[in-house]
Order: structure tokens, then C-alpha cells, then sequence
């Protein structure tokens, strides 16, 4: 099992990046939360680095570290943060990336901006069949990669595994006795895994799932086991805000979000941050914080305007 409490050794040039950590924590005033007596703080974990913002920094640096320098090889859709976010560290730091994109009529069409931005950073696009994606994880697939490309540090889709699990331990960390309760908005389930690890006893992290299924809390476990040797902190999910599922979004949310903007100066991601703020609102007109608790929101990315407003990433 993978000793997740602390990067790998690997090459330095990640200090040289100048991250910004701890990130800031910032309090704004709500009426929504503090008519219940609720205080929301905003853990600004996308100004962490501007090439790499987020849990995208804290899931790939172990990862980086890791492959010492070796070709990494990572997987996601046309719209992936994710993609870019390792394209943009090749870019930076001088490594070569491979990102399997799911879809392979898309390699016959002109390359979308966020695929665009990829390909300029130095990104290998390899385009696979829908079919051939969900089996990305099967040895026999993994191993035709391989073929192609070279040996490769392999990196899951959205960057979660023990390592990246293990980097997000370090938010949860930051944020021990600052907050009853710290939310994150998830997609693969990673950095709510290593969140909740990382805070104190008596704090709950609490997961938002942006995409439908009812997988996640599965998911969650397992990265726990393989990063930490079994259940990890205190966490719980509410399935309830996804607004249709992955890369979608309502008027209401577009509304919220352009709200929060005005009220906060805050510029909102909308299909991860959005759904989490929306929900965080929606809980404590339900009751679901004390009065006297203090709730931190994890910023875990910003609007990415160069994806024609379209802004879809695994997390």
C-alpha cells in the first residue's frame, strides 16, 4: 500500500512553480447563513497556482513527484480540467503528457479550446471509443496504451488515487479548527477522501456530488483504504445538488452563481463551486448547521472562459 501521508521523493522543480500555500481563507458576510447564526468562510484554494488551481494542485504535485520526470499518461473528456491542468505541468515543468480523450469521433474534428490549449502545451490527444474509456482501468487496456506511448506514469481519471488523496490530506490540515464543517464539490472523489482525513476530531467534511449515480461514497471508501489503510475522518455526501448531472447546469444555478458573484466579488465555477455553494445555502435553510457553526466552502476551481463558457473537469 502506498505510504499517502507525504509526496514521494521526486525531481524539485515543483517549489519552483511558487504555489501558493497555504491558501487563503477568507470570511464573507451572507445574510442566507448568518440569519441562522451560521458563519461561511471561503477557502480559496484556486489561487493555489494559476496553471494548476485548486485540488488539481494538491492531487497532482504527488503525483508529478512520483513520476520523477517520466512521460504521464491521464484520461478525460473533451472539457477536462484535469487534462489541462497535467498538459500545463508538462508545459512548466518539462515533461511530456499523454491525455486519452473519451470520444474518438472528436479526432476528427477541430479540436475544441480546452483541447486546443492542451495540444499547445505539449499534450499528446490520443481519441478512444466510448466503450474502450470505461475500460480504461482494465490491465488489457492499460497495456495497449503502453504499446503506443512508452512506458508512462499512469495517472487516473481526475487525478484520484492514494497519492493525490494523500496531497489532499494537507487541505483538510489547513483547515483543522478553523471550521465545524468544510464542503467540497466532488466528481471522482478524491479530494473529499484526503479532506476528511486531514481535519480535526470533531469536524465533518461534507461532499457534493456533481454527477448522478450514487457511486461516489463507494469510491471514497476505496481511495481511503489504499491512501490511509481504511476509513478516514469524519464525511458524509449529499447527493442532492448535481442539477442533472455531469457538465450540466439550470437557469437557477446560472442565477445563483451570478448572485453570489455580485454579492461576493467572487468569480463562481459553475459546474463544481456553483452546485457546492447552492447546496451549502440550501442546508442551512434546512437546519443542517447549528447556529454558532462555522462552515468553510472549498474553492476548488474557477469559470474557465476559454472552454466556449463551458467549464466540465473530473474531480
Amino acid at each position: 500500500m502506498p505510504d499517502a501521508s507525504a509526496p514521494p521523493p521526486g525531481p524539485p522543480g515543483l517549489s519552483r512553480l511558487r504555489p501558493v500555500l497555504p491558501s487563503p481563507v477568507r470570511q464573507v458576510e451572507d445574510e442566507r447563513f448568518t440569519r441562522h447564526g451560521v458563519t461561511l468562510l471561503l477557502k480559496r484554494d484556486d489561487l493555489i497556482h494559476p496553471d494548476l488551481p485548486g485540488n488539481k494542485w494538491r492531487k497532482l504535485a504527488p503525483n508529478l513527484l512520483a513520476a520523477a520526470g517520466r512521460p504521464v499518461l491521464t484520461f478525460g473528456g473533451a472539457y477536462s480540467n484535469h487534462l489541462r491542468a497535467t498538459a500545463a505541468a508538462g508545459r512548466l515543468l518539462g515533461f511530456r503528457t499523454i491525455g486519452v480523450v473519451r470520444g474518438d469521433e472528436l479526432a476528427h474534428r477541430p479540436l475544441n479550446p480546452s483541447l486546443a490549449r492542451c495540444a499547445a502545451d505539449g499534450m499528446r490527444l490520443h481519441f478512444v471509443d466510448r466503450r474502450t474509456y470505461r475500460a480504461k482501468t482494465d490491465p488489457a487496456v492499460l497495456a495497449g496504451l503502453l504499446d503506443v506511448h512508452g512506458e508512462c506514469e499512469i495517472v487516473p481519471e481526475g487525478g484520484s488515487n492514494a497519492l493525490a488523496a494523500g496531497g489532499c490530506a494537507a487541505l483538510g490540515r489547513e483547515l483543522r479548527g478553523v471550521a465545524d464543517v468544510a464542503a467540497v464539490a466532488c466528481g471522482t472523489g478524491g479530494t473529499l477522501a484526503g479532506l476528511a482525513a486531514g481535519l480535526g476530531p470533531g469536524q465533518r467534511a461534507l461532499g457534493v456530488p456533481v454527477l448522478r449515480g450514487g457511486f461516489l461514497g463507494d469510491a471514497v471508501r476505496e481511495l481511503q483504504q489504499e491512501a490511509f489503510g481504511g476509513p478516514a475522518g469524519d464525511w458524509w455526501l449529499d447527493e442532492r445538488f448535481h442539477f442533472g448531472g455531469y457538465a450540466r447546469t439550470t437557469p437557477t444555478l446560472h442565477a445563483f452563481a451570478q448572485d453570489f458573484e455580485d454579492r461576493h466579488g467572487l468569480p463562481v465555477e459553475r459546474l463544481y463551486v456553483a452546485k457546492m455553494l447552492y447546496a451549502l445555502t440550501a442546508l442551512a435553510d434546512e437546519g443542517a448547521f447549528p447556529a454558532g457553526s462555522t462552515v468553510a466552502a472549498v474553492v476548488t476551481g474557477r469559470p474557465d472562459t476559454a472552454a466556449d463558457g463551458q467549464s466540465a473537469s473530473s474531480r
